[in-house]
């Protein structure tokens, strides 16, 4: 048995993102003791920390083969109509005949001096694969729609080669753009999918059903994340205030907003004697948590802004069991803490973030509060809802681990479902090679 599995952050410095990677490798290599799993990452040393039962697969071969075009300057100087018709025809090869797509932009890159081996590693190992998966993340929506079409072609390509295809832990939306490929191509690609596992039923369901997805292959399991931090969990709350924020333009936070947000923390944090601690989620340069959370803590006496060494999932899942709630203003701060049966109190700006709260809020239920940062009172509503989970975190703390429980659970029945389906198939027999002739 050969997986090929891709997920949402090749680099591997989003420890959400990571932490559903490591769940995701553990239940198939659970599901298939002998299986080689390979990952889609770009740096194997990095890889083998994280999950050791894989092997890397370049991502820069995928990233090649995506942003390889047969036409090239054509699509610059061709009117608009044009271009998308030379589009459509280099998806199609690309969809239909792998292997000659490959072949050609092979010829052409070394015509041009590019070195196409991790192209063609990639390749063979989408090839040879018997299954392939989409580990748990964010990435179907409009913010990401660049690599959500990515994400997309792999599978299309698989489908179309007759393997079994399976997205797990997905968040979904908004997706709204009229001028975007992605509904069309989520349209042609989620309903040959044999197993789809989505993080919440708020608006996930709805929307795959509006793709045509049939309700028959989809479950709701939440976040596979989940699984990690619910074996690491405490034995009883901590005394600190977690917080994270994400300054971006995809959740729509601002430095200015963030001076609002340190006020609120900080008053709140003296009233109750606590001390107030990092939880970095994303380590990448351009929006790292933990230089946002040093800025926003930079001159409180209550603040512990070190946190220089929390660079893993189980790191930061431990640095969430020291706190008795968490200020999330990403998504898996405030699930590393919900898992733990610790209340979190997330802050939304955009679309994108208010749909994962949201959905995430009605997965847990009592003890997960969202605080919509475009409400002119959130000011003191953000205050109340921290003083709420402070004063409420002994009472919530069971139906949090319930929660987590059940939706663990639900998960590992859906990764069950995938076994069933290749069983069913007899995926275990050599993969059908590409049309077009061998890579």
């Amino acid at each position: 048995m050969k997986i090929l599995v891709e997920n949402g952050c090749h680099h591997l410095k989003n420890l959400g993102d990571v932490a559903m990677l490591q769940v995701a490798v553990g239940r198939l290599k659970g599901l298939w003791p002998g299986a080689r799993i390979g990952v889609v990452a770009d740096d194997p040393m990095l890889l083998m920390r994280y999950c050791p039962e894989a092997y890397s697969v370049p991502a820069h071969g995928h990233r090649l083969w995506f942003e390889g075009s047969l036409f090239g300057r054509l699509h610059q100087i061709a009117p608009r109509a044009i271009s998308q018709t030379l589009k459509a025809v280099e998806d199609w090869v690309r969809d239909r005949y792998p292997a000659v797509a490959r072949a050609l932009f092979s010829i052409k890159m070394r015509l041009r001096g590019r070195v196409v081996t991790d192209m063609t590693v990639f390749m063979q190992e989408l090839s040879n694969a018997d299954v392939v998966v989409v580990s748990g993340g964010g990435d179907l929506n409009d913010a990401f729609a660049s690599f959500a079409l990515t994400l997309l072609g792999v599978l299309k390509t698989a489908n179309h080669a007759g393997k079994t295809t399976a997205m797990f832990g997905q968040g979904l939306g908004p997706i709204n753009n009229p001028a975007s490929r992605l509904p069309n191509l989520c349209r042609r690609t989620l309903t040959a999918l044999d197993v789809i596992g989505i993080r919440e039923r708020r608006v996930g369901p709805a929307m795959l059903k509006a793709f045509g997805v049939e309700a028959s292959r989809v479950m709701v399991t939440g976040d596979d994340a989940i699984e990690l931090a619910y074996e690491q969990r405490v034995t009883a709350l901590g005394t600190a205030i977690g917080i994270n924020l994400r300054i971006s333009e995809y959740a729509g936070v601002t430095r200015a907003l963030a001076t609002d947000i340190r006020q609120v923390l900080h008053s709140v944090a003296v009233r109750q004697g606590a001390d107030i601690i990092p939880v970095p989620i994303s380590l990448i340069e351009v929006e790292s948590d933990l230089e946002s959370v040093r800025e926003l803590l930079t001159g409180s006496g209550r603040a512990d802004i070190n946190g220089a060494d929390l660079t893993t999932p189980t790191k930061v899942i431990a640095q969430v069991g020291r706190c008795r709630l968490v200020v999330a203003g990403s998504y898996h701060a405030a699930v590393f803490a919900l898992a733990q049966g610790i209340p979190a109190v997330c802050l939304a700006k955009s679309e994108y973030y208010k749909d994962k709260f949201l959905g995430l809020a009605e997965q847990f239920g009592d003890g997960c509060e969202v605080i919509l940062l475009n409400d002119a009172d959130f000011r003191n509503k953000m205050a109340q809802a921290i003083e709420n989970a402070w004063s409420s975190a002994e009472r919530v703390r069971p139906g949090l681990l319930d929660a987590a429980l059940r939706q663990i659970e639900t998960g590992k029945s859906c990764y069950a479902r995938l076994r069933d389906v290749v069983e069913s198939k007899g995926s275990t027999a050599a993969p059908e090679p590409f049309r077009g002739g061998a890579l």
